[in-house]
């Protein structure tokens, strides 16, 4: 609308609500211009504080978000070295588990043979004494026999 618009309009609802012929002179135009432009002004500076309010709005949101990662990563890193502490303690008890039953394996292995081969000695010393006494047998006869 142009001002020309404008000021016909007012002047036509003054005289309509109030009842009163209003000149294009008149002081109370002044006051509606006056009026008029303070409200531009007002809403120039009120875009101008929301534009900056919205600026400030996106900054504070990209830092939440920066915040919100870090905070995401160093969570998922603490699970994660969480989770390697946890899986390492697992693994010693596993592998510890592991050679106990192995021990015990072995134990139960030897001491299975461990009975065969001690009779085993013996049947050896027992040839040994044997082969040593046929040897001193051997050994008087022949020394009988040419004596």
């Amino acid at each position: 609308m142009s001002q020309e618009t404008e000021v016909e309009e007012l002047i036509k609802e003054i005289a309509v609500k109030h009842g009163i012929a209003v000149g294009r002179d008149d002081p109370i135009l002044i006051l509606q211009t006056i009026n008029k432009r303070l409200m531009q002004e007002s809403q120039k500076a009120q875009q101008e504080m929301l534009d900056q309010f919205k600026s400030e709005l996106e900054d504070i949101s990209l830092r939440w978000s920066a915040d919100a990662k870090d905070k995401a990563e160093r969570i998922l890193n603490a699970s994660l070295n969480a989770s390697k502490a946890s899986m390492e303690q697992l693994l010693q008890a596993g592998a510890k588990e592991f050679v106990a039953t192995i021990k015990t394996e072995v134990d139960a292995s030897l001491s299975r043979i461990a009975h065969p081969i001690r009779d085993s000695y013996r049947i050896s010393a027992m040839n040994l004494l044997a082969s040593c006494l046929t040897i001193l047998a051997a050994a008087v006869l022949l020394w009988i026999s040419t004596h």
